[in-house]
Protein backbone atom coordinates (compact mmCIF):
# COMPACT_ATOMS: atom_id res chain seq x y z
CA UNK A 1 0.00 0.00 0.00
CA UNK A 2 2.77 2.44 0.98
CA UNK A 3 4.67 1.59 -2.20
CA UNK A 4 1.59 2.27 -4.33
CA UNK A 5 1.08 5.63 -2.60
CA UNK A 6 4.72 6.54 -3.26
CA UNK A 7 4.34 5.69 -6.94
CA UNK A 8 1.16 7.78 -7.18
CA UNK A 9 2.85 10.76 -5.52
CA UNK A 10 5.89 10.44 -7.80
CA UNK A 11 3.74 10.27 -10.93
CA UNK A 12 1.75 13.27 -9.70
CA UNK A 13 4.96 15.24 -9.16
CA UNK A 14 6.31 14.35 -12.61
CA UNK A 15 3.02 15.31 -14.23
CA UNK A 16 3.10 18.73 -12.56
CA UNK A 17 6.74 19.50 -13.42
CA UNK A 18 7.14 21.69 -16.48
CA UNK A 19 9.87 21.78 -19.12
CA UNK A 20 11.28 25.12 -20.20
CA UNK A 21 13.68 26.13 -22.97
CA UNK A 22 16.25 28.89 -22.68
CA UNK A 23 18.35 29.94 -25.67
CA UNK A 24 21.53 31.99 -25.55
CA UNK A 25 20.70 35.48 -26.86
CA UNK A 26 21.70 39.06 -25.98
CA UNK A 27 18.67 39.22 -23.67
CA UNK A 28 19.34 35.93 -21.85
CA UNK A 29 23.08 36.13 -21.09
CA UNK A 30 25.34 37.94 -18.66
CA UNK A 31 29.01 38.24 -19.48
CA UNK A 32 31.86 37.55 -17.09
CA UNK A 33 30.20 37.68 -13.70
CA UNK A 34 27.86 36.20 -11.13
CA UNK A 35 25.76 38.72 -9.19
CA UNK A 36 22.64 38.39 -7.03
CA UNK A 37 21.38 41.67 -8.54
CA UNK A 38 21.23 40.21 -12.07
CA UNK A 39 17.54 40.05 -13.10
CA UNK A 40 16.33 36.51 -13.84
CA UNK A 41 15.52 35.71 -17.47
CA UNK A 42 13.35 32.71 -16.55
CA UNK A 43 11.26 31.79 -13.50
CA UNK A 44 10.49 28.13 -12.73
CA UNK A 45 9.14 25.97 -9.94
CA UNK A 46 11.25 23.55 -7.93
CA UNK A 47 11.44 20.26 -9.82
CA UNK A 48 10.97 21.80 -13.27
CA UNK A 49 13.26 20.90 -16.16
CA UNK A 50 15.14 23.50 -18.17
CA UNK A 51 16.89 23.00 -21.51
CA UNK A 52 19.63 25.65 -21.75
CA UNK A 53 21.98 26.48 -24.61
CA UNK A 54 25.38 28.03 -23.97
CA UNK A 55 27.50 30.32 -26.11
CA UNK A 56 31.26 30.22 -26.62
CA UNK A 57 34.08 32.69 -26.64
CA UNK A 58 36.24 34.13 -28.27
CA UNK A 59 34.66 36.47 -30.79
CA UNK A 60 33.71 35.72 -34.40
CA UNK A 61 36.70 37.62 -35.83
CA UNK A 62 39.20 35.62 -33.78
CA UNK A 63 37.57 32.35 -34.85
CA UNK A 64 37.73 33.40 -38.48
CA UNK A 65 41.40 34.38 -38.19
CA UNK A 66 42.08 30.88 -36.85
CA UNK A 67 40.59 29.41 -40.01
CA UNK A 68 36.90 28.91 -39.25
CA UNK A 69 34.76 29.77 -42.30
CA UNK A 70 32.59 32.82 -41.64
CA UNK A 71 29.39 30.92 -42.42
CA UNK A 72 30.17 28.45 -39.59
CA UNK A 73 30.14 31.15 -36.91
CA UNK A 74 26.83 31.03 -35.08
CA UNK A 75 24.61 34.03 -35.90
CA UNK A 76 23.65 34.16 -32.24
CA UNK A 77 27.29 34.58 -31.23
CA UNK A 78 27.65 37.55 -33.57
CA UNK A 79 24.51 39.08 -32.05
CA UNK A 80 25.81 38.66 -28.49
CA UNK A 81 29.21 40.14 -29.30
CA UNK A 82 27.52 43.06 -31.05
CA UNK A 83 24.83 43.79 -28.45
CA UNK A 84 26.21 42.92 -25.00
CA UNK A 85 28.48 45.74 -23.83
CA UNK A 86 28.34 45.16 -20.05
CA UNK A 87 31.19 42.67 -19.67
CA UNK A 88 33.57 41.36 -17.05
CA UNK A 89 35.50 41.07 -14.92
CA UNK A 90 35.62 37.41 -16.08
CA UNK A 91 35.57 36.04 -19.63
CA UNK A 92 32.55 33.71 -19.72
CA UNK A 93 29.23 34.21 -21.49
CA UNK A 94 26.65 32.73 -19.09
CA UNK A 95 23.06 31.88 -19.97
CA UNK A 96 20.61 32.81 -17.21
CA UNK A 97 19.97 33.40 -14.44
CA UNK A 98 17.06 31.06 -13.78
CA UNK A 99 15.04 31.86 -10.65
CA UNK A 100 13.79 28.76 -8.82
CA UNK A 101 10.71 29.53 -6.75
CA UNK A 102 11.03 28.73 -3.06
CA UNK A 103 14.82 28.76 -2.94
CA UNK A 104 16.05 30.73 0.06
CA UNK A 105 19.54 31.41 1.45
CA UNK A 106 20.76 28.34 3.32
CA UNK A 107 18.83 25.89 1.12
CA UNK A 108 20.57 23.68 -1.42
CA UNK A 109 19.90 23.69 -5.15
CA UNK A 110 20.02 20.20 -6.62
CA UNK A 111 21.11 20.39 -10.25
CA UNK A 112 20.43 17.07 -11.94
CA UNK A 113 22.16 17.00 -15.32
CA UNK A 114 19.80 14.90 -17.40
CA UNK A 115 21.47 15.31 -20.80
CA UNK A 116 24.18 17.27 -22.60
CA UNK A 117 24.35 17.59 -26.37
CA UNK A 118 27.00 19.16 -28.56
CA UNK A 119 25.75 22.34 -30.19
CA UNK A 120 28.40 22.74 -32.89
CA UNK A 121 30.54 20.50 -35.14
CA UNK A 122 33.73 22.17 -33.93
CA UNK A 123 35.55 23.33 -30.82
CA UNK A 124 38.65 25.38 -30.16
CA UNK A 125 41.59 25.43 -27.79
CA UNK A 126 43.40 28.60 -26.83
CA UNK A 127 46.35 29.87 -24.84
CA UNK A 128 47.26 33.51 -24.23
CA UNK A 129 50.15 35.52 -22.74
CA UNK A 130 50.17 35.55 -18.94
CA UNK A 131 47.77 32.64 -18.50
CA UNK A 132 47.98 28.88 -18.12
CA UNK A 133 50.49 26.84 -16.15
CA UNK A 134 53.47 27.76 -18.37
CA UNK A 135 53.05 31.44 -19.36
CA UNK A 136 56.83 31.90 -19.39
CA UNK A 137 57.16 29.19 -22.06
CA UNK A 138 54.27 30.38 -24.25
CA UNK A 139 54.20 34.22 -24.14
CA UNK A 140 51.95 34.58 -27.18
CA UNK A 141 48.43 33.73 -28.37
CA UNK A 142 47.41 30.67 -30.34
CA UNK A 143 43.88 29.50 -31.16
CA UNK A 144 43.31 26.11 -32.77
CA UNK A 145 40.03 24.96 -34.33
CA UNK A 146 39.28 21.26 -33.71
CA UNK A 147 36.58 19.61 -35.87
CA UNK A 148 34.18 17.38 -33.92
CA UNK A 149 32.86 14.11 -35.31
CA UNK A 150 29.42 14.07 -33.73
CA UNK A 151 28.64 10.52 -34.85
CA UNK A 152 31.85 8.92 -33.58
CA UNK A 153 32.10 11.38 -30.66
CA UNK A 154 35.74 12.28 -31.18
CA UNK A 155 37.59 15.52 -31.76
CA UNK A 156 40.03 15.42 -34.67
CA UNK A 157 42.87 17.24 -32.93
CA UNK A 158 45.47 16.51 -35.64
CA UNK A 159 46.17 13.81 -38.24
CA UNK A 160 46.40 10.56 -36.31
CA UNK A 161 45.14 12.10 -33.03
CA UNK A 162 41.51 11.77 -31.95
CA UNK A 163 40.26 12.94 -28.56
CA UNK A 164 37.19 11.12 -27.13
CA UNK A 165 34.36 13.58 -26.47
CA UNK A 166 32.82 13.77 -23.00
CA UNK A 167 30.82 17.02 -22.95
CA UNK A 168 30.21 19.00 -19.77
CA UNK A 169 29.63 22.59 -18.70
CA UNK A 170 32.71 24.23 -17.20
CA UNK A 171 30.58 26.78 -15.36
CA UNK A 172 27.37 26.02 -13.46
CA UNK A 173 26.55 28.22 -10.52
CA UNK A 174 24.15 30.25 -8.47
CA UNK A 175 24.34 33.87 -7.37
CA UNK A 176 26.91 34.62 -4.66
CA UNK A 177 25.87 36.33 -1.40
CA UNK A 178 24.23 39.67 -2.31
CA UNK A 179 26.65 41.74 -0.23
CA UNK A 180 29.51 40.67 -2.52
CA UNK A 181 27.80 42.25 -5.55
CA UNK A 182 29.43 41.33 -8.88
CA UNK A 183 32.17 38.71 -8.77
CA UNK A 184 34.28 37.36 -11.61
CA UNK A 185 33.09 34.29 -13.49
CA UNK A 186 36.66 32.95 -13.58
CA UNK A 187 37.34 31.40 -10.13
CA UNK A 188 35.08 28.74 -8.58
CA UNK A 189 33.83 29.38 -5.06
CA UNK A 190 30.92 28.76 -2.69
CA UNK A 191 28.48 29.54 -5.53
CA UNK A 192 30.16 26.80 -7.66
CA UNK A 193 30.62 28.68 -10.95
CA UNK A 194 33.65 27.89 -13.06
CA UNK A 195 34.37 24.45 -11.61
CA UNK A 196 35.86 23.08 -14.87
CA UNK A 197 35.21 19.60 -13.47
CA UNK A 198 35.15 17.03 -16.26
CA UNK A 199 33.20 14.55 -14.09
CA UNK A 200 30.06 16.72 -14.23
CA UNK A 201 28.65 14.96 -17.28
CA UNK A 202 25.08 13.84 -18.02
CA UNK A 203 23.80 11.60 -15.25
CA UNK A 204 25.58 13.56 -12.53
CA UNK A 205 23.94 15.71 -9.85
CA UNK A 206 25.57 18.89 -8.51
CA UNK A 207 24.56 20.29 -5.11
CA UNK A 208 25.10 24.02 -4.47
CA UNK A 209 24.29 26.07 -1.38
CA UNK A 210 21.82 28.86 -2.11
CA UNK A 211 22.97 32.40 -1.20
CA UNK A 212 20.23 34.59 -2.70
CA UNK A 213 16.47 34.25 -2.99
CA UNK A 214 15.56 32.17 -6.04
CA UNK A 215 19.09 30.71 -6.28
CA UNK A 216 19.60 32.40 -9.70
CA UNK A 217 21.23 29.55 -11.63
CA UNK A 218 23.39 30.19 -14.71
CA UNK A 219 25.52 28.04 -17.01
CA UNK A 220 28.21 28.47 -19.64
CA UNK A 221 31.73 27.53 -20.72
CA UNK A 222 30.73 24.44 -22.72
CA UNK A 223 33.44 21.81 -23.08
CA UNK A 224 33.45 18.90 -25.52
CA UNK A 225 36.35 17.34 -23.58
CA UNK A 226 39.03 18.33 -21.08
CA UNK A 227 41.94 16.82 -19.21
CA UNK A 228 42.20 17.17 -15.45
CA UNK A 229 44.25 20.32 -14.97
CA UNK A 230 43.14 22.24 -18.08
CA UNK A 231 46.76 23.36 -18.12
CA UNK A 232 46.92 25.77 -21.08
CA UNK A 233 43.78 27.73 -19.97
CA UNK A 234 41.15 26.08 -22.17
CA UNK A 235 39.49 22.75 -22.94
CA UNK A 236 37.79 21.74 -26.18
CA UNK A 237 35.62 24.85 -25.96
CA UNK A 238 32.29 24.73 -27.79
CA UNK A 239 28.56 25.43 -27.47
CA UNK A 240 26.38 22.89 -25.64
CA UNK A 241 22.71 22.24 -24.97
CA UNK A 242 22.05 20.89 -21.49
CA UNK A 243 18.89 19.64 -19.82
CA UNK A 244 18.72 20.23 -16.06
CA UNK A 245 16.17 19.38 -13.39
CA UNK A 246 16.44 22.07 -10.70
CA UNK A 247 15.09 21.13 -7.27
CA UNK A 248 15.22 23.02 -3.98
CA UNK A 249 16.43 20.88 -1.06
CA UNK A 250 15.21 22.34 2.23
CA UNK A 251 16.61 19.74 4.59
CA UNK A 252 20.11 19.56 3.16
CA UNK A 253 22.91 21.70 4.59
CA UNK A 254 26.13 22.44 2.70
CA UNK A 255 29.02 24.88 2.87
CA UNK A 256 30.71 24.01 -0.43
CA UNK A 257 29.51 22.39 -3.66
CA UNK A 258 29.32 18.61 -3.78
CA UNK A 259 28.31 16.19 -6.51
CA UNK A 260 27.17 12.64 -7.09
CA UNK A 261 27.84 10.63 -10.22
CA UNK A 262 26.13 7.32 -11.03
CA UNK A 263 29.12 5.52 -9.47
CA UNK A 264 30.80 7.95 -7.03
CA UNK A 265 30.30 10.59 -4.36
CA UNK A 266 32.36 13.72 -4.92
CA UNK A 267 33.71 16.46 -2.64
CA UNK A 268 35.53 19.56 -3.87
CA UNK A 269 38.07 22.11 -2.73
CA UNK A 270 39.14 25.48 -4.17
CA UNK A 271 41.95 27.78 -3.12
CA UNK A 272 44.76 29.79 -4.64
CA UNK A 273 47.09 27.38 -2.84
CA UNK A 274 46.85 23.82 -4.17
CA UNK A 275 47.74 22.29 -0.80
CA UNK A 276 44.87 24.17 0.86
CA UNK A 277 42.49 23.10 -1.92
CA UNK A 278 43.43 19.47 -1.24
CA UNK A 279 42.79 19.92 2.48
CA UNK A 280 39.41 21.51 1.78
CA UNK A 281 38.34 18.64 -0.46
CA UNK A 282 39.48 16.12 2.16
CA UNK A 283 37.63 17.88 4.99
CA UNK A 284 34.50 18.07 2.84
CA UNK A 285 34.75 14.35 2.12
CA UNK A 286 35.22 13.56 5.82
CA UNK A 287 32.16 15.67 6.64
CA UNK A 288 30.12 13.84 4.00
CA UNK A 289 31.16 10.39 5.23
CA UNK A 290 30.43 11.34 8.84
CA UNK A 291 27.04 12.91 8.12
CA UNK A 292 25.74 10.57 5.41
CA UNK A 293 27.37 7.24 6.23
CA UNK A 294 27.46 7.44 10.01
CA UNK A 295 31.24 7.09 10.29
CA UNK A 296 33.32 8.61 13.04
CA UNK A 297 35.69 11.29 11.80
CA UNK A 298 38.59 8.94 12.53
CA UNK A 299 37.11 6.20 10.36
CA UNK A 300 36.12 8.72 7.65
CA UNK A 301 39.72 9.97 7.49
CA UNK A 302 40.97 6.39 7.22
CA UNK A 303 38.42 5.44 4.57
CA UNK A 304 39.38 8.48 2.49
CA UNK A 305 42.96 7.26 2.55
CA UNK A 306 42.21 3.72 1.42
CA UNK A 307 39.29 4.23 -0.98
CA UNK A 308 39.08 7.82 -2.31
CA UNK A 309 40.87 9.27 -5.32
CA UNK A 310 41.99 12.90 -5.26
CA UNK A 311 42.43 14.65 -8.62
CA UNK A 312 43.48 18.11 -9.73
CA UNK A 313 40.36 19.56 -11.34
CA UNK A 314 42.00 22.62 -12.88
CA UNK A 315 45.04 24.86 -12.32
CA UNK A 316 44.16 27.94 -14.36
CA UNK A 317 41.13 29.67 -12.84
CA UNK A 318 42.80 31.68 -10.08
CA UNK A 319 41.65 29.25 -7.42
CA UNK A 320 43.09 25.77 -7.95
CA UNK A 321 40.50 23.02 -7.92
CA UNK A 322 40.66 19.55 -6.40
CA UNK A 323 37.96 16.89 -6.38
CA UNK A 324 37.82 13.75 -4.26
CA UNK A 325 35.80 10.77 -5.48
CA UNK A 326 34.82 7.74 -3.44
CA UNK A 327 32.99 4.79 -5.07
CA UNK A 328 29.43 4.03 -4.05
CA UNK A 329 30.03 0.30 -4.48
CA UNK A 330 32.06 0.07 -1.27
CA UNK A 331 29.01 0.92 0.85
CA UNK A 332 27.43 -2.50 0.78
CA UNK A 333 25.25 -2.14 3.86
CA UNK A 334 24.62 1.58 4.20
Amino acid sequence: MLRNLTVVLLLSFCAQAETHRLLSTPKTVHWGYYDAATPPVLRIRSGDVVEIRSSMIPGPEMLERAGLPADQVEPGLREIFGAVKDRGPGPHILTGPVLVEGAEPGDVLEVRIESIQLGLPYAFNLFQPGYGVLPEDFPYTRLKIIPLDLKRMVGRFAPGIEVPLRPFFGSMGVAPPPELARISSAPPWIHAGNLDNKELIAGTTLFIRVHARGALFSIGDGHAAQGNGEVDLAALETALVGTFRLTVRKGMKLRWPRAETPTHYMAMGFDENLDLAIKMALRELIDFLSESKGLSRDDAYMLASVAADFSITQLVDGKRGVHAMIPKAIFTGR
